[in-house]
């Protein structure tokens, strides 16, 4: 006779499994508890702040077998669990994420959900542009923070407009968000905005070689650019000028790459954003800052 087992206990036993596994912890939770929670949780269908009497239910046989295989999957193959139970959170909200998409993890959505303040005036933000969208979950946290402004979302790759789409039409926001195939600002003809955001590919060659396996299952297209991994942001300083507004700004993310881009652009008046709940290795600079520098 198969003995019983709760959500709490499976949880317990996950995280003993996950603590001896040597697993790196960077897509959404930082510990093997988190990590076991987020696992059991997500693929037993229950809400994360659900009753005490729920976690002390007993799992049924069926769905006990089918989460023990996504436990092995994530030890034996170091898949992320947003990618074993297809969902991730971003900026408070739930997404869809697979293989074809980065799984979120930005420090932009402190950003997002504060409304870029200090930087910006919420009364003044109607358009915004998310570069290299990916899931859309930047796209979808900036029309959510901003109900009355429009949002346009690009991306170069077809798998990833799919996903982003899903997204957008299950967060309801298809009257707002808008998603374009163009390759930066290609497909955008004269268009500008309020807010120009991007977390674009941005890992250099030699920071690829040394991630942890987890991250080898997400898109490499997505992660990783030449040039110092500035190939990218590079070109998109050189052209954001023209599609922004008066007032506007331009924010990126360059993670590590930081360094680099500095060293590149050592007279460029750079503003680093610092957060509350971690992350580093995001500029912001305002239309003016880029009119002025003579690339």
């Amino acid at each position: 006779m198969t003995q019983s087992i709760s959500v709490r206990e499976l949880i317990q036993r996950t995280e003993k499994k996950f603590d001896v596994a040597n697993l790196h912890f960077g897509h959404g939770t930082d510990n093997a508890l988190d990590e076991s929670f987020y696992l059991v949780m997500a693929a037993a269908g229950l809400e994360f702040d659900c009753s005490e009497e729920k976690l002390d239910e007993p799992i049924q046989q069926d769905l006990l077998n089918h989460i023990e295989g996504l436990i092995e999957q994530r030890v034996n193959q170091r898949i992320p669990v947003a990618y074993l139970v297809n969902e991730a959170w971003f900026a408070g909200q739930k997404y869809y994420v697979d293989e074809r998409v980065l799984i979120p993890r930005s420090p932009l959505a402190e950003l997002i959900t504060s409304q870029f303040m200090p930087w910006l005036s919420f009364s003044n933000v109607d358009s915004i542009l998310d570069i290299g969208t990916g899931s859309a979950c930047i796209a979808c946290a900036c029309a959510t923070a901003f109900r009355h402004a429009r949002v346009d979302a690009v991306d170069v790759d077809d798998d990833a407009i799919e996903v982003a789409n899903k997204n957008v039409l299950s967060h309801k926001l298809e009257q707002r968000v808008s998603i374009i195939k163009s390759n930066l600002f290609e497909q955008l003809k004269d268009k500008t905005y309020d807010v120009i955001i991007s977390n674009p590919p941005y890992v250099g060659n030699d920071e690829m070689q040394s991630l942890p396996k987890e991250y080898l299952h997400e898109p490499s297209q997505a992660l990783e650019a030449s040039d110092n991994g500035l190939e990218l942001v590079e070109k998109i300083l050189k052209q954001a000028s023209s599609h922004l507004s008066d007032n506007g700004v331009l924010v990126v993310e360059v993670g590590n790459s930081m360094d680099a881009l500095v060293e590149r652009y050592p007279a460029m008046p750079f503003t680093w954003l610092e957060f509350e709940e971690g992350g580093h290795g995001v500029f912001l600079l305002n239309k003016s800052d880029l009119e002025k520098f003579n690339f």
